[in-house]
């Protein structure tokens, strides 16, 4: 099978970025990031001042997902004071699959690795965009506990799809429902410094 034993999932790095962005392309040609958003997000994505995490699955020399994250109300204002009034909380920039890899508990095991991060960074809570026409991701963040909590009119352009708006609290909690009897559901992942 692939997806779940053979994928390793790993930090996302630079040279990633051309194999990522092939991938993307080909799952949202209308709405597909730039080369320059992916090295926008992973230049935050390193060091003690980081905000963001990406991962990439790999098998074998192909990259077959990946998945991002960014924080807020996290980060301390410069002069080593953490903001009081905000609450740490993530967002879902972006998970995907390749269409072989659907429905082999890989996109959970992306998600996972997102809820772990989100966790690390002490977030309170984690937040995403869906697609109101991509069911298959609605029944996945379901499964983990998000909750639809409002939509976006347009939000996907050049398309103008509507978003909804899903929210996790607690992600901590979180337990990969694919999997629960083995921790968190990640198995051979792997993040290198």
């Amino acid at each position: 099978m692939t997806g779940t034993e053979t994928a390793v999932l790993r930090e996302m790095r630079w040279w990633d970025i051309d194999a990522v962005l092939e991938l993307e392309r080909d799952l949202f040609p209308e709405d597909a990031w730039s080369r320059g958003m992916f090295w926008s997000e992973l230049a935050h994505a390193r060091g003690p001042g980081a905000t963001r995490r990406y991962f990439v699955a790999q098998e074998g020399d192909r990259i077959v997902g990946y998945a991002g994250l960014t924080t807020s109300g996290a980060e301390s204002d410069g002069d080593g004071d953490q903001s009081g009034d905000s609450v740490p909380a993530a967002d879902v920039q972006t998970i995907a699959v390749t269409r072989d890899h659907w429905g082999t508990g890989l996109g959970s095991r992306l998600l996972t690795e997102l809820l772990r991060a989100a966790t690390a960074f002490e977030c309170a809570e984690v937040l995403l965009e869906c697609r109101v026409d991509n069911v298959r991701a609605q029944k996945l963040y379901e499964r983990f506990g998000f909750e639809t909590i409002g939509v976006r009119r347009g939000y996907y352009q050049p398309g103008n799809v509507d978003a909804l708006v899903m929210r996790l609290t607690d992600p901590s909690t979180s337990v990969n429902p694919a999997n629960p009897l083995d921790g968190n559901g990640v198995q051979g992942t792997e993040t290198h410094g």
